[in-house]
């Protein structure tokens, strides 16, 4: 989400004269403040301390404790994607610091110290955990060494220069002395902060962690030692559940909780602006509660049609004109004087994210201020909607940012939407934490959903088979409207995600027209895995197949010719078919199906190798990706997220989707709103482009490809064309 920044990724940011700041912290040690740019005068002048138990105060990145541990603060959510590894390497490779005495903590919200750069609030998403932070890290890295250093010199009265730094030891070979980071902390928080350009951050050929294989920083998940929202316990806590309206649009009337609060363990009843909360002391008795409500809905706004209904008035809209995102040369006229004219439209439906641990959150609303524990993934927003409606300011609203399992764009919701719930039911019981949880139930029936959406593409051909004009129209709902991104990320109409991938088509096609038609439907939406790119990226490839095979050209050499200005599509497409073999000859009932794709400033190539089963399916039985992501800072977890990003992006292609009727999303839980499972995952091979260019997102950029690959490969193996996902044979 949020590439809309994404030309920004490209060039890491050089201009941070003066944002470094060292803090003296007394006998806790080192600590490295940096101040970004956008923080007033008053914050950055302000003193920093460190609390006895060692823990970052809020405008810290690095601490060095007496300790001897490097604990280093991830402005990042870590849900998976190994933003606690990738931050924290960028500190340690610059500090020379032992990857076993470092320790990565969640920074808390405080928008002027830990904004995304390339946004200007506090926040992750889009794949720019890295490709911000980059040069930033190694910077707080390369500073807290030098200042070591120093400290280190002055006490052994030696030349700075003839001091070395090895696996968190400072040492002069000449006087056989050493210190350990711990025993220097003190006198290094003495010294000056060397200017920004006095410093210097190694050479990638001098790199010990960048770009090679450290352990992951959140391995707490595997022995239970990780704590999660779910984790947490606090004197006194409530659970709530919320009974949610059954259809969209609807609203509360009226309730009757009588049996409810005879459930043992019920604590009490509150409607709220999204439904009726029931609070009890347990989950199980909240849940047994919530069962038990009877309540009255005010249907009279609700929406009563079915997604059937709503694709058949997308697909009437399509044969009208829209509000125009790109246009290349003469389109019309293009297709009006081709040789030949191919046309193709495509269905989308919507989808569930699916995390795999539900929503949830934990706030304590007391009259001076709240305090949330949450897997936070929009901390800039969420702090000042809940500071709004509280009436508080920002700094009196604090959020404590714990892991997440798993989000895909939910947790990052613009409206707030179950931190708001959270508060809304906190607030009511003043002192009191409140654990709101919601069940799969909740999460598939109530939640935010990737947008329906429907596509139609017209491609002209001259004479000699090249393709000369390409008419793509895309309808559906905007995730933006209503929005705070709105103001930015909506020009004249168009949603910037979603057109992107389309609008963005990197081949040459002289004359091309993309347009969109923004439909109101009250479905509540939002980003999904790699956004726009989840629609685009199937019909713009699974197309050009169409193309390849009308002309009697090879897939990827038809793409090769049209991808010519663009040398980094052309590098991993080429490695994807080369390492997938591409023109081997394929045992009967089997083929190969490709697909390129640049999201997030990402360049992603798949092969996709599949075979048709006895029982008249199919089955995906290898995947080759090629990923081109800038210089790789951690080749193991580059290589987990584009398996990840194509075990995600699976789901769709062979059975998921929310369907609607009534008004009311049809699927609850895994039964019928089914997802990859571990016996259907393809093997999967990861190859890296190796690249000296800044580092770019790999968490979303694996998934768009794989769905139209996986098309390709059964065009070719079937001749039958797929124009609607999921994909069923006939």
């Amino acid at each position: 989400m949020f590439n809309r920044m994404k030309k920004e990724q490209n060039s890491m940011p050089t201009s941070r004269r003066g944002f470094l700041k060292l803090v003296a912290g007394s006998s806790a040690g080192l600590v490295l403040a940096m101040n970004l740019p956008g923080a007033n005068a008053s914050e950055e002048k302000a003193p920093v301390s460190v609390s006895d138990d060692g823990k970052f105060q809020p405008n810290a990145f690095v601490k060095i404790g007496a300790d001897n541990k490097v604990y280093v603060a991830i402005k990042h959510l870590e849900m998976g994607q190994g933003t606690y590894t990738g931050l924290a390497t960028l500190v340690a490779e610059e500090l020379d610091a032992s990857w076993d005495q470092v320790i990565s903590e969640g920074a808390p919200t405080d928008t002027a110290k830990y904004k995304n750069l390339l946004w200007g609030a506090m926040g992750t998403g889009g794949s720019s955990a890295i490709a911000n932070s980059f040069e930033q890290m190694r910077m707080a890295g390369a500073t807290a060494r030098a200042m070591l250093v120093n400290a280190a010199a002055e006490q052994w009265k030696v030349p700075v220069d003839q001091i070395t730094v090895s696996e968190g030891v400072v040492s002069h070979t000449g006087s056989n002395r050493s210190a350990t980071f711990g025993e220097l902390a003190e006198a290094a928080a003495q010294q000056p902060v060397p200017a920004y350009e006095n410093l210097t951050v190694k050479k990638p050929a001098d790199f010990k962690l960048i770009g090679r294989k450290v352990s992951r920083k959140d391995l707490g998940k595997t022995d239970g030692t990780a704590i999660f929202t779910q984790d947490i316990k606090l004197d006194g806590m409530l659970t709530a559940m919320v009974a949610h309206p059954p259809r969209f649009g609807a609203k509360l009337k009226a309730f009757d909780a009588s049996q409810t609060k005879q459930v043992k363990g019920v604590v009490d009843v509150i409607g709220i602006p999204s439904g009726v909360a029931v609070l009890a002391n347990d989950y199980w008795s909240a849940k047994k509660g919530r069962d038990r409500l009877k309540i009255e809905w005010d249907e009279s706004q609700a929406m009563n049609k079915s997604s059937a209904e709503l694709m058949a008035e997308y697909k009437a809209l399509a044969k009208t004109p829209g509000a125009v995102a790109r246009n290349d040369g003469d389109t019309d006229s293009a297709l009006a004087n081709a040789a030949t004219v191919i046309e193709a439209d495509f269905e989308f439906p919507y989808l569930a994210h699916a995390t795999m641990e539900p929503m949830n959150c934990v706030a304590q609303v007391r009259e001076d201020g709240c305090e949330i524990w949450n897997g936070e993934q929009l901390n800039t927003g969420d702090q000042a909607v809940v500071a709004q409606m509280l009436g508080f300011k920002p700094k009196q609203v604090t959020i404590n940012m714990l892991f997440a399992g798993g989000s895909f764009g939910r947790r990052a919701n613009p409206h707030s939407d179950y931190v708001v719930e959270t508060v809304n039911i906190a607030k009511a019981k003043p002192g009191v934490p409140v654990k709101l949880v919601w069940s799969r139930e909740d999460d598939t029936q109530a939640g935010y959903f990737r947008p329906m959406y429907y596509h139609t593409i017209r491609g002209g051909l001259d004479a000699n088979g090249n393709l000369i004009g390409w008419e793509q129209r895309i309808v559906g709902q905007s995730i933006l409207t209503g929005t705070a991104f709105e103001a930015f990320l909506v020009k004249d109409g168009i949603d910037a995600t979603s057109v992107e991938g389309a609008s963005t088509l990197p081949y040459a096609i002289p004359n091309l027209k993309v347009d969109l038609h923004t439909v109101s439907v009250p479905v509540p939406v939002q980003w999904w895995r790699s956004v726009g790119h989840t629609h685009t990226a199937f019909s713009t490839e699974v197309f050009i197949d169409r193309v390849a095979k009308a002309t009697g050209k090879d897939a990827v050499e038809m793409r090769l010719e049209l991808l010519k200005g663009h040398p980094r599509h052309q590098g991993v497409l080429k490695l994807a078919a080369e390492k997938a073999g591409w023109g081997r000859t394929l045992p009967e009932g089997r083929a190969l199906g490709v697909a390129v794709h640049e999201s997030f400033n990402s360049y992603v190539a798949q092969v996709a190798e599949v075979s048709l089963t006895r029982a008249g399916g199919f089955k995906v039985e290898k995947v080759w990706c090629a990923v081109d992501c800038g210089f790789a800072v951690n080749p193991d977890v580059i290589k987990a997220q584009m398996e990840g990003g194509i075990g995600y992006g699976l789901s769709p292609v062979l059975m998921s989707e929310i369907t609607i009727d009534n008004g009311a999303v049809q699927q609850s839980n895994f039964h019928d709103y089914q997802v990859l499972r571990i016996n259907e995952m393809p093997d999967v091979e990861v190859h890296i482009v190796p690249s000296a260019e800044a580092p770019t997102g790999v968490g979303e950029p694996g998934t768009p490809p794989i769905a139209p690959a996986v098309a390709n490969a059964l065009y070719a193996l079937t001749g039958q064309e797929f124009n609607k996902l999921p994909l069923k044979l006939v």
